[in-house]
């Protein structure tokens, strides 16, 4: 079986990395790729028509898409007549990940377990799915501005969401009234004063990050990870796409497993049926466990990043026949294994990432990489046999061990044999909770 995967960051570093330990598997394209994936095609992933013409020159089986901006622009529809097979939702699933206020409206219709929210701006949806309706601000109709009034009510304390897609950085969480003034300046400013977005709740406690594979009917679960999403240490800073995570998650216990399926994974995929939705693919739920239980943030509609690099390489189970059962009927039989260490992921950036920050450094100590530690390259170009920066995150350093304590002290030791002008890391992934 030939499979493309698409995309170019250490998510899909990571899947080719998987797939191409398949028996199943002849050959692993990626496209476009980066410096350290094999066999790289330089296509635009906005380009469907050239993708399709690579794909059936090729004779590919089977496309494994990474990013959501293709899932969300509907490659999975544009290849229905091919024949190929598509990993991941139609176009009308990618909504749960492309709109915000579209994913909210969604939860609440199909009572998925999640904090309260408000939407706001020019909000519109040709689809026309959905009966939810956003709670009646005329109680606050004597404001020119009447997210003011929410931010107040709220005290401030409230997490203000862009519609869009923004790469992990239309998220702002905020402590207090002037954060979330500036929270909305900011999205106005990058995406027109009438751009829509939502104010939520903001919700406390442990973050987790469920991944399931799914037919849309049936589902098999991943090994549950956490993910450190702001740049600094203690979890402060603005939000990234991700500056590190681990798996698995000491808290996650049989009794907290159990509310999660039973008050957002089942009702979700009852959703995904009922709105008759093309769904083979993955779901990710992002989580907050709070006091009265887990609660759902929002949904991915592909692996998350970097989740991806520590629960791949936890997983036994051969990935292409986990993909492959989401087509053929075979998920619900399958049995889930995985090892039993523990997998964590430190993330080496460029230094001004998540805004702005130069590219083109070249990137020393990946020679003699230990057998203890895997490396998954993101932002990375190859030229002339060397490997330069080519974007925010860089490099993935993932270490495994019998312990947490002790995968944070092998990943640390490999971070500090790397070196790039400028690299910045977190120096505090995996100890939020041991």
């Amino acid at each position: 079986m030939k499979i493309a995967v698409l995309g170019s960051g250490g998510r899909e570093h990571a899947l080719t990395w998987k797939l191409e330990q398949s028996n199943l598997v002849t050959k692993v394209y990626t496209i476009p790729g980066n410096g350290g994936t094999r066999n790289n095609v330089n296509i635009d992933l906005r380009d469907f028509e050239k993708i399709k013409q690579f794909c059936l020159k090729e004779k590919i089986d089977l496309i494994f898409v990474g990013p959501e901006d293709p899932l969300v622009n509907g490659i999975v529809d544009f290849f229905s007549d091919t024949g190929i097979k598509v990993f991941g939702p139609d176009k009308t699933g990618a909504l749960l990940e492309g709109s915000k206020i579209f994913a909210k409206r969604f939860m609440r219709q199909y009572g998925v377990a999640t904090a309260d929210f408000w939407e706001f701006g020019n909000i519109s949806f040709d689809e026309g799915l959905l009966n939810y309706k956003s709670e009646d601000l005329s109680k606050f109709a004597n404001t020119p501005k009447k997210y003011q009034k929410v931010i107040d009510k709220l005290q401030g304390n409230c997490v203000i969401k862009y519609n869009g897609l923004a790469a992990g950085k239309g998220v702002y969480v905020c402590n207090c009234r002037e954060e979330a003034q500036k929270a909305i300046i900011d999205i106005q400013y990058k995406y027109g004063t009438e751009a829509s977005y939502l104010i939520e709740e903001k919700l406390l406690g442990d973050e987790l990050s469920i991944l399931a594979f799914t037919d849309g009917i049936d589902y098999q679960l991943l090994q549950p990870s956490q993910d450190h999403k702001q740049l600094l240490e203690n979890d402060k800073g603005p939000n990234t796409g991700g500056m590190g995570a681990f798996c698995p998650v000491p808290f996650f216990t049989p009794k907290l497993k159990s509310a999660i399926v039973q008050d957002i994974i089942k009702p979700t995929l009852q959703g995904i049926q009922q709105e008759r939705m093309n769904y083979r693919g993955v779901l990710y739920f992002g989580l907050m466990i709070t006091e009265s239980g887990p609660k759902l943030l929002e949904y991915n509609v592909r692996l998350g990043d970097p989740e991806t690099e520590v629960v791949l390489p936890a997983l036994k189970n051969d990935f292409a026949q986990l993909v492959l059962s989401c087509f053929d009927g075979s998920l619900p039989e399958l049995k889930m294994q995985f090892h039993q260490e523990t997998y964590i992921d430190v993330v080496l950036v460029s230094g001004g990432y998540p805004y702005e920050y130069k590219k083109g450094y070249q990137i020393f100590g990946l020679d003699n990489i230990a057998d203890d530690v895997i490396l998954f390259h993101a932002g990375t170009k190859k030229e002339n046999q060397k490997i330069f920066t080519a974007g925010g995150r860089v490099l993935n350093v993932v270490a495994q061990a019998e312990s947490l304590n002790e995968a944070i002290q092998k990943a640390y030791e490999r971070v500090n044999k790397f070196h790039f002008k400028k690299m910045f890391y977190r120096k505090d992934i995996g100890k939020r909770r041991k």
